[in-house]
Formats: C-alpha cells, sequence, structure tokens
C-alpha cells in the first residue's frame, strides 16, 4: 500500500495533529500531545526536559499507561509532563483517577504493639538508695551551715579591728556600638555574572515575568540543568568552552552571558536552541 500521496506521510508520528472523538474534550494523553505540538517541541525536547524515557513519552500520547509500571508513577508522569508543556496538570490527574478507579489507596500505617510489650515492668521503691540519698544529704548541710558559719565570724572581726571593708567598683556601663549602614545591594548587572573570568564561559538564565522550562549542557554533553525555572527564579551555569541551552518559552527569560546582557527580542512561546562561548556574547 502506497503512502506517497497522503497528506501526513512526511510528517513524524509524534507531531501529526489528532482528532477529538469525546464529546467531553481530548483524554489525558491526547491533551498532553496537542500542549506539546501547540509549544512547538518534539518528544525529545520533552523527554529530555523531563527525564521520561521517549517510549513512555510515546505510549502516555496514546493513553497507554501499562509501561508507567503503575497508577503512582502514571500520575507523576502526568503531572511532569503537564509542566513541562504549561498545562494545569489538576484537571488531567482528576480525569485519569476518574478513568482508573481514583486515586491511590495511602499505605496503611503498621499495627501499634500491644500496650503489654512495651509497658515497664513495675518495682518496688529502693529504699536502701532513698536511706543512702538522705544521709548524704543531710552530711552535706550539717557541712554547709559549719562553713557558712565561721566564715561570718571571720568577717565580724575584721570590721571590729578597724579594718575598712573593700567596696566593689560600679560596674563600667558598655559604650553603645554604633551600627554600620548595610552596604547597598549590587545591581545585576554589578554582580558576580559581571566579573566573569577570561578563561570560562559564564551564562546566567533568569525569568523575571513568567516562567519557562530550560535545558542546559556543558562542552561534553553533561546535563547541568533541566526543568522549569519559574517566576524569579534564575541559574547560572559555567563551563571552561561552550554552554548548550535549550529555552522552552524564549519571551519569558533574559539571558547575560559572559557578564553582558543579551538583548535578543525572543518572542513569547519561542523555542529557542543558543549555544555560547568564551569572549564576547555571540551565540555559537
Amino acid at each position: 500500500m502506497s503512502i506517497g500521496n497522503s497528506p501526513d506521510g512526511n510528517i513524524p508520528e509524534d507531531e501529526r495533529p489528532f482528532e477529538e472523538h469525546h464529546e467531553e474534550g481530548p483524554s489525558v494523553g491526547r491533551a498532553l500531545q496537542r500542549a506539546r505540538i501547540e509549544a512547538g517541541l518534539t518528544v525529545d525536547d520533552v523527554s529530555n526536559a523531563t527525564r521520561v524515557r521517549i517510549a513512555i513519552v510515546h505510549a502516555i500520547e496514546q493513553d497507554d499507561f501499562s509501561p508507567c509500571g503503575g497508577d503512582v508513577y502514571a500520575r507523576g508522569h502526568i503531572r511532569t509532563l503537564a509542566r513541562a508543556v504549561q498545562l494545569d496538570p489538576v484537571p488531567l490527574l482528576a480525569r485519569y483517577d476518574a478513568e482508573h478507579g481514583g486515586r491511590p489507596a495511602p499505605t496503611p500505617a503498621a499495627p501499634l504493639f500491644e500496650a503489654e510489650r512495651i509497658r515497664p515492668e513495675r518495682r518496688g521503691p529502693n529504699w536502701t538508695a532513698a536511706m543512702v540519698a538522705a544521709i548524704v544529704a543531710v552530711i552535706g548541710f550539717v557541712g554547709f551551715t559549719a562553713i557558712k558559719g565561721s566564715s561570718g565570724d571571720g568577717a565580724k572581726s575584721n570590721v571590729a579591728e578597724g579594718s575598712t571593708p573593700t567596696t566593689g567598683k560600679s560596674p563600667v556601663s558598655a559604650s553603645p556600638k554604633i551600627s554600620k549602614p548595610a552596604d547597598p545591594k549590587p545591581d545585576p548587572s554589578d554582580s558576580a555574572i559581571a566579573a566573569a573570568p577570561q578563561d570560562k564561559v559564564t551564562v546566567q538564565v533568569s525569568a523575571p515575568d513568567g516562567r519557562s522550562w530550560i535545558s542546559a549542557k556543558d562542552h561534553n554533553g553533561r546535563l547541568l540543568f533541566d526543568g522549569l525555572l519559574k517566576k524569579g527564579e534564575s541559574q547560572t551555569f559555567q563551563d571552561k568552552s561552550k554552554i548548550d541551552l535549550v529555552l522552552g518559552d524564549a519571551g519569558a527569560i533574559q539571558l547575560y552571558v559572559n557578564g553582558k546582557k543579551i538583548d535578543d527580542q525572543f518572542q513569547s512561546g519561542q523555542v529557542e536552541r543558543l549555544t555560547y562561548t568564551k569572549g564576547d556574547p555571540v551565540v555559537g
């Protein structure tokens, strides 16, 4: 059977538009797939950003949750994928629970031990120890009284013989400490990112007005960060030669590279793949 004339023949399967067959709205998997396609992301992009294996992402988008390994893991994957494509996970989890018998039951608490096992054994009073303690207390009291009386008589004799008792000096009041004014906080341009070392590449990613998932790798391809950067948060990456970035929503991101602000006008919802090296902030 030839598919050369099919309009979807050259489109990857995970990027093809889908038809909704349910009047109540798309299923959990179809909703995740539609949001991913609208965000301009591939399954590989979502897998790299969430660390969910590609095969599991494909299965969930087809409403096949058996590879997840159970309801607890399936709910966790749904929540992670929804956040990566900027969907509210709560309605998706509610629909999953309704279609799969409700939320998993909580693990029952371990049974309590019987009271007889933890009840301490009753013992009679130790009269010998009590008597010894009472005798020691009496001896200590008598000795203390004798020492106090002898010291009092000696003090009286000193006064009678005309010795002048020394008076203690009044304690000198401590001079109040003068609080130093707090150092003014540096502007973002004066922060540590502005003093980036010349022999390395330093990239600061911040989300001042929105949120976006980001992925960052070093020159060896080692993953430095992947996840959702919330509004007001920032991440700083440094490598000796190169930093590779993937921005899920580049319009919500502000970049500082090697101490200099990047003024590229990224569009909201635009996915950007960028590489920065040492020297001036020029996209590789």
